[in-house]
C-alpha cells in the first residue's frame, strides 16, 4: 500500500471500530433494558440504541465506497478528512440519539456533510479523469 492511502485506511479502521462499538451497545442495551432477542421493540431507550446501530449500517453503505473512490481518484488526504467528519458525525449522532430522538439532528447533519463531501469528491475525480 502506498503511504498516501494509509490515512483513508486508518479512517476505514476507525469507522469500523465505531460501528463495532455501536453494535456492542445494542447487546448491552438488551440486557440493561430487558429486551431479549429477537425483540426489537418494547422499550424506547433500547429502540434508540438499536436505531443508532441500524442507521449507521444504512450510512456506511454510502460512506465506504465514497471514501475510497475519493481517496483513489481525487485525494487521499481530502478523503481522510471528510471521513473523519463522518466518524465525528456518527459519534455525535449516537450521543444525541441515546438521550432523546430529538437530539439526533446535529450528528445526522455532520454525517451528511461528510458523506456528501466524499460523494462530490468522487464525482469530481471521475469527471476530471474522464475529461
Amino acid at each position: 500500500m502506498s503511504k498516501d492511502l494509509a490515512l483513508p485506511a486508518l479512517v476505514t479502521i476507525v469507522a469500523l471500530v465505531t460501528y463495532f462499538v455501536l453494535t456492542i451497545n445494542v447487546g448491552r442495551a438488551r440486557t440493561k433494558f430487558n429486551v431479549p432477542a429477537p425483540q426489537t421493540s418494547g422499550n424506547a431507550d433500547f429502540e434508540r440504541v438499536l436505531r443508532v446501530q441500524q442507521n449507521t449500517v444504512e450510512q456506511i453503505i454510502l460512506f465506504l465506497p465514497s471514501l475510497w473512490m475519493c481517496a483513489l481518484i481525487t485525494s487521499p488526504k481530502i478523503a481522510a478528512g471528510l471521513g473523519a467528519v463522518w466518524i465525528l458525525g456518527r459519534i455525535v449522532f449516537a450521543w444525541g440519539y441515546y438521550q432523546a430522538a430529538e437530539k439526533r439532528g446535529p450528528g445526522f447533519g455532520i454525517t451528511m456533510l461528510g458523506n456528501m463531501g466524499l460523494l462530490i469528491g468522487s464525482i469530481y475525480g471521475v469527471i476530471t479523469t474522464l475529461l
